[in-house]
């Protein structure tokens, strides 16, 4: 299901320590640098656990749940005819979205990955056909083995946590967020996860960008 996120979400793991400070109205101003240094911390030890949680569910589980957030993604969109669709090759527990995206290929869809060209930079989106040679990446991610640079129609973003405000927490890098903010035109941004990745905020800043839509199993 799409997820409308009840203002009654379960409490934090472990809040930073001053964000009683901040009220909802500011919460995308920038902070000093010292709150951001507990920002940080507290994103890392809730990156943790939403990590935790999702490797600790059964392969079973994960695919029964990929295929749920399958049929939200094309109960929204199911023409893909001439559109570029940047989605993401399985990584560390997330949902297994790839017969999907064979399925946007053979509806007349592009399909593109992401390819993280070094640390620090932003990754760019690579054209990838069914059967195309892939290899190896940063962290061992398979990304196409060569294709050209594109830029995405649809972007379907994993999350490992996202809030009520549709902000997504990833794994730290920014590797998301930097292509994003410097595309010519900005893609529909599709969050998917696992009900269980949702919290009540990630304490966006403003380098953060929101997704459209976040969908759950």
């Amino acid at each position: 299901m799409q997820d409308d996120i009840p203002t009654e979400a379960a409490k934090y793991a472990s809040p930073p320590c001053f964000m009683h400070e901040l009220s909802p109205e500011c919460r995308v101003e920038a902070i000093r640098s010292d709150a951001w240094r507990d920002v940080l911390r507290w994103r890392k030890a809730e990156r943790k656990r939403l990590l935790d949680a999702r490797l600790a569910l059964t392969q079973h589980d994960r695919e029964a749940r990929s295929s749920r957030i399958a049929s939200m993604l094309d109960v929204t969109t199911s023409d893909y005819s001439g559109r570029i669709v940047g989605t993401y090759w399985p990584f560390r527990g997330e949902p297994d979205l790839r017969n999907w995206g064979t399925q946007v290929f053979e509806r007349g869809g592009h399909i593109a990955l992401p390819v993280v060209i070094q640390k620090g930079w932003p990754l760019e989106y690579r054209i990838w056909t069914p059967g195309d040679p892939l290899e190896r990446g940063v962290w061992n991610i398979l990304v196409p083995a060569q294709g050209p640079s594109v830029q995405p129609d649809i972007v379907i973003a994993p999350v490992v946590g996202f809030d009520e405000a549709h902000y997504r927490l990833g794994y730290g890098g920014g590797f998301f967020d930097r292509p994003l903010a410097i595309m010519q035109r900005k893609p529909w941004i599709i969050g998917v996860g696992y009900a269980q990745s949702r919290i009540p905020t990630i304490y966006p800043q403003p380098h953060d960008i929101p997704m459209d839509v976040v969908f759950t199993d």
